[in-house]
């Protein structure tokens, strides 16, 4: 018989996954929607006496610094395929540290989802926006920081043996006992975040 608190576990887990990917998809997103608003024509902006600067730049390439339309769609195909995995998976997470690593996979998996999807210059071959950039490294912005945050989170579980899913087995006495068990989950390959100018008038919003 499975109590109160049992039935409530699995829904405490679901809930952190979805919330922690609610919360990075609307960072990304709110943030994107203002740097395009805001930094759109405007030259760098230094902060921290240049430790960081804040700047627009569109990303077209499928990841790595490899670009084309076909490589590129290939990659929003594999970012889908995995965001579906871990919404398919979600309710049998073994653990809350799973769910959060999850969690921050799937957000930021979504956010740049978003950007391939929607942004200019088309469906699948959209323009990820980036706009984070500390001196000797990649401009990015807060999706990749979460997916490369997931990925370490995933990392360290992993090799500790920790479990990602619970599965039903049966017993000998025909019953069904819950035991974890160690499932990968595909994830999203974290890219290499490059830069590509601005287009110019009549180029993505």
């Amino acid at each position: 018989m499975t109590t109160n608190g049992e039935q409530r576990t699995p829904r405490c887990r679901l809930t952190v996954l979805i919330g922690v990917a609610a919360v990075v998809l609307a960072a990304d997103s709110a943030s994107k929607a203002a740097v395009v608003a805001l930094l759109s024509g405007r030259p760098h902006v230094r902060l921290l006496g240049g430790v960081l600067t804040l700047v627009i730049a569109r990303n077209p390439d499928a990841g790595f610094g490899i670009g084309g339309p076909t490589l590129t769609m290939a990659f929003t195909a594999i970012a889908a395929g995995a965001a579906l995995a871990i919404v398919r998976y979600s309710r049998r997470i073994s653990s809350i540290r799973w769910a959060v690593a999850l969690g921050l996979l799937l957000g930021g998996a979504m956010g740049n989802l978003a950007d391939r999807l929607f942004r200019f210059p088309g469906p699948l071959q959209g323009w990820v926006v980036d706009w984070i950039r500390f001196p000797h490294w990649p401009t990015f912005n807060i999706a990749d920081s979460a997916i490369a945050c997931g990925t370490l989170l995933v990392a360290v579980l992993a090799a500790r043996g920790t479990a990602i899913l619970h599965v039903q087995q049966p017993r000998g006495d025909g019953n069904r006992e819950t035991r974890p068990v160690l499932v990968l989950v595909p994830v999203a390959v974290p890219r290499e975040p490059g830069s590509a100018p601005v287009p110019g008038p009549g180029g993505p919003p």
